[in-house]
C-alpha cells in the first residue's frame, strides 16, 4: 500500500455474494412497485421508490466499497460502516414501504401457488405479531449492538469472514426491526399508542451514550488488533478508539433524537388539534319555541 488515494482505488470489493441479493432485491421491488403504482399512486410515489434503493445502495456502500476495506484497519471507519448498516439503511428500505412491493415482484405463479399459502399460515402470522412488537424489536436492537461490540465477538468477526458477514447480517435485521415501530411502513398496522416510540427512543439513545461513552473514555485499548497492525494514520489506537466512541455518540444521538422530536411535536400537534372546539349550532330556547328547525353543520 502506497499512499490512502491510492488505497481507496483498489480497495473495492465487488463480492458476489453481497452484491447479487441487493441487486436483485432493488429489481424485485422495483418490478413490484410498477404493479403497484398503477393500482395505488398515492401509497406507492416515486419517494418511496427512491427511498428504497437509496437504502440497499446505503448497504452496498457499507460492505462493497473500500468503508467495509478500511475498516479492518481503523475503528472509526469500522463505526461508521456500522452506522451506514444500523442507522441509515434500515429506515430507507422501511419508508420504501417494501412488503407489498416485494411480493408483487415475484411472478404470479410463485406468488399464487408457493408465497401467499405461506403468509396465510396462523404460525407465521403469530411469529410476525411477535418479532415485530416494540419490546421485543428493541431488545433484539439493543441485545445485538453490545454483543457485536464486545471485545470476544468483535475480534471474531475481524478474523474471521463468515462471523463478519454474520456480524453485519446481524446488525440489519435487527435494525430493520428496531425501526419498524417508528417509521411503521403501510400496511402494517400500529402497536399501541404512538407515544410509546418516545421513550423507545429514549431509551435507545441512552444505551448509546453509555458504550459510545465507555470506547471514548477507557484508558486501554479494547480491540487487540488494532494494537498490532500497521497504523494507516497519524492516530494512536486509543486516539482511534475515542474518535470511533465519538462517532457512535454524536452521529447516533442524531438519528435518534431527530425521529423521537418528530414524533413529540407531531402527537403534541394532534392533541391540540383534538381539543380545539368546534363551533357547534347554538338552540335558543325562543327558536324552539317559535317552531325554528335547528340546522346542521354540512
Amino acid at each position: 500500500m502506497n499512499t490512502i488515494p491510492d488505497a481507496f482505488f483498489t480497495s473495492w470489493d465487488f463480492n458476489p455474494s453481497v452484491l447479487i441479493p441487493i441487486l436483485l432485491t432493488g429489481l424485485l421491488y422495483t418490478r413490484g412497485w410498477r404493479r403497484l403504482q398503477k393500482r395505488a399512486p398515492h401509497r406507492f410515489g416515486v419517494s418511496q421508490l427512491m427511498s428504497f434503493n437509496a437504502g440497499l445502495l446505503t448497504i452496498l456502500v457499507a460492505l462493497v466499497s473500500p468503508v467495509h476495506a478500511f475498516a479492518g484497519w481503523l475503528l472509526t471507519i469500522h463505526m461508521i460502516q456500522h452506522l451506514l448498516l444500523m442507522m441509515v439503511a434500515p429506515p430507507l428500505i422501511l419508508y420504501g414501504a417494501p412488503y407489498l412491493p416485494l411480493l408483487f415482484g415475484l411472478p404470479r405463479n410463485c406468488l399464487k401457488d408457493g408465497v401467499a399459502p405461506f403468509l396465510a399460515s396462523v404460525t407465521l402470522r403469530k411469529v410476525g405479531s411477535l418479532v415485530t412488537h416494540p419490546i421485543f424489536c428493541w431488545s433484539a436492537f439493543v441485545f445485538t449492538s453490545i454483543a457485536w461490540h464486545t471485545p470476544q465477538m468483535y475480534e471474531l468477526a475481524l478474523r474471521s469472514p463468515i462471523w463478519h458477514q454474520l456480524e453485519h447480517f446481524c446488525f440489519v435485521t435487527s435494525a430493520l426491526l428496531f425501526w419498524w415501530p417508528i417509521v411503521q411502513p403501510w400496511p402494517g398496522a400500529a402497536r399501541g399508542p404512538r407515544w410509546i416510540i418516545i421513550p423507545y427512543l429514549f431509551l435507545a439513545d441512552f444505551q448509546n451514550t453509555a458504550l459510545s461513552a465507555f470506547l471514548m473514555f477507557y484508558e486501554r485499548v479494547i480491540y487487540p488488533t488494532y494494537n498490532t497492525i500497521p497504523r494507516i494514520t497519524d492516530m494512536t489506537p486509543l486516539e482511534d478508539q475515542a474518535a470511533a466512541g465519538a462517532i457512535m455518540w454524536v452521529a447516533g444521538s442524531i438519528f435518534f433524537l431527530i425521529p423521537l422530536g418528530v414524533i413529540t411535536i407531531t402527537i403534541l400537534s394532534t392533541r391540540r388539534t383534538s381539543v380545539t372546539p368546534r363551533k357547534a349550532n347554538v338552540i335558543s330556547p325562543s327558536h324552539v319555541g317559535a317552531g325554528t328547525k335547528p340546522t346542521h353543520p354540512q
